[in-house]
């Protein structure tokens, strides 16, 4: 049917049918036209409370974790704990086969023994010779006193002699004694010289000996230490968190103390080392409160105290990052080592304070940046507040006549994840500021059968 007789037979039908055309087309164009303009997104100026976290992830370890290690070789012969086993300081770990070390003990103590008695030999070696040395010296002084007999009684004979009273035989026999006396002196004199003399050789050996006993009493205290060695103690009140060693095992010590254990301090006392960005450092001090979570427990949140940040730096890929120290209770024993915590750090808070949405201090409207550097000129916005930033000045946009954007320079401090605190700047709560801005789609009006 051609479309001039369905309008003469239809005639109502038709009118309606170009009427809806007419109001399609008209409603398009309306639309196309609202769409070429811009649509702001806008929030509020508020107050509120506002606190500033810094967020960050480290291990949950105990305070004191103690390797236990052993300083001699052997095998393992006993083991009396194992992991998760609650221990005491001095508490018996395992046991090293000590057949060894108390053979060394014992060769030891034999050879300390032997130079004990070798000194106690010498001092009497030197007891005897200082006896002799006082005997050859009386010898000496009886024999001068006989010597000196001797030469008056020869210096008589001689004058007798001389005067011819007694025969030269008789004379030559006092001469011949007298020189036997002084002889016998000479003698005694070199016998004393003798002694003493040996009495420095006892004296140096002596010397010699006590030197021997204290390296003997040394190596029976280092065989006795080594055998003490071979039982392995807990050094402090814990609990075993790692165990490498097994009955029967080879345990070599030539280089340096095997770790056989890993005992924890006290559980119920614990710290996480939380990896902080250098950038949040600046605004963590000891002390600070804090919470952290846990996988194990998604739903309990866990509180501490910032004990310290690590002056030691961690460098990743020029990213550089500090161990947050963060000590906390554990009295449950419910957090175990090793588990990942996230952690939240207070870094300062605002109450009552006016604030701005976030998404208003990043929000630039679509305009050419002649535009929009003009109305920074004509609302004079410092160029801080627009570049670099200083002193936490940023630009906020507000709409003015005409649903135009309006720049102000505000001030911002503290920050959460949602809003800035406005510091200084000519905004006032309930105010409208623009967050973000969309473009309206063009609509084009279409016809029937469309």
């Amino acid at each position: 049917m051609q479309v001039p007789e369905f309008v003469k037979q239809h005639k109502k039908l038709a009118t309606i049918i170009i009427a809806l055309a007419v109001a399609v087309a008209l409603t398009g164009m309306v639309l196309g036209k609202k769409g070429d303009k811009a649509t702001f997104l806008t929030g509020k100026v508020g107050r509120g409370n506002i606190t500033a976290i810094v967020q960050a992830t480290g291990q949950i370890d105990p305070l004191t974790t103690a390797p236990v290690g052993s300083y001699v070789s052997g095998n393992v012969k006993y083991i009396f704990a194992d992991f998760n086993t609650h221990v005491k300081a001095g508490q018996v770990l395992a046991q090293i086969d000590p057949a060894m070390y108390e053979a060394q003990v014992l060769t030891a103590q034999g050879n300390l023994a032997s130079a004990k008695a070798n000194l106690k030999n010498l001092e009497a070696n030197l007891t005897a010779s200082r006896a002799a040395v006082a005997t050859y010296e009386a010898d000496v002084q009886k024999d001068k006193a006989n010597l000196e007999y001797v030469k008056l009684n020869a210096k008589r004979n001689r004058n007798l002699y001389k005067e011819g009273i007694i025969s030269i035989d008789s004379d030559q026999q006092v001469q011949s004694t007298l020189g036997q006396a002084e002889a016998t002196v000479v003698a005694d004199e070199a016998h004393v010289n003798q002694a003493k003399a040996q009495i420095k050789q006892v004296e140096a050996q002596i010397l010699q000996a006590k030197a021997q006993v204290e390296a003997a009493e040394g190596n029976v205290q280092q065989a006795e230490t080594n055998l003490r060695y071979t039982t392995i103690v807990s050094p402090i009140d814990g609990v075993v968190v790692s165990r490498g060693i097994d009955v029967g095992q080879a345990v070599a010590s030539s280089l340096q103390a095997q770790t056989l254990f890993s005992v924890a301090q006290d559980l119920r006392r614990m710290q996480v080392a939380a990896q902080v960005d250098e950038s949040n450092t600046g605004h963590i001090v000891a002390g600070a409160p804090c919470t952290f979570q846990v996988d194990a427990f998604p739903n309990e949140t866990f509180h501490g105290r910032v004990n310290s940040i690590r002056l030691n730096p961690t460098i990743v890929q020029n990213v550089v990052t500090y161990s947050v120290v963060i000590d906390f209770n554990n009295p449950l024993e419910k957090l175990l080592p090793g588990e990942t915590a996230y952690v939240t750090i207070p870094v300062g808070h605002a109450s009552n304070t006016l604030e701005v949405p976030n998404a208003s201090l990043i929000f630039t409207p679509s305009l050419p940046a002649n535009q929009i550097h003009a109305l920074y000129a004509k609302y004079r916005i410092p160029r801080k507040a627009y570049t670099t930033h200083v002193g936490g000045w940023r630009v906020v946009w507000t709409l003015g006549q005409g649903n135009s954007p309006i720049p102000v320079a505000a001030q911002t401090g503290l920050s959460d994840f949602n809003h800035t605190q406005i510091v200084q700047g000519n905004l006032h709560e309930g105010e409208t500021i623009i967050t973000s801005q969309t473009s309206g789609a063009k609509l084009r009006p279409r016809g029937p059968g469309f």
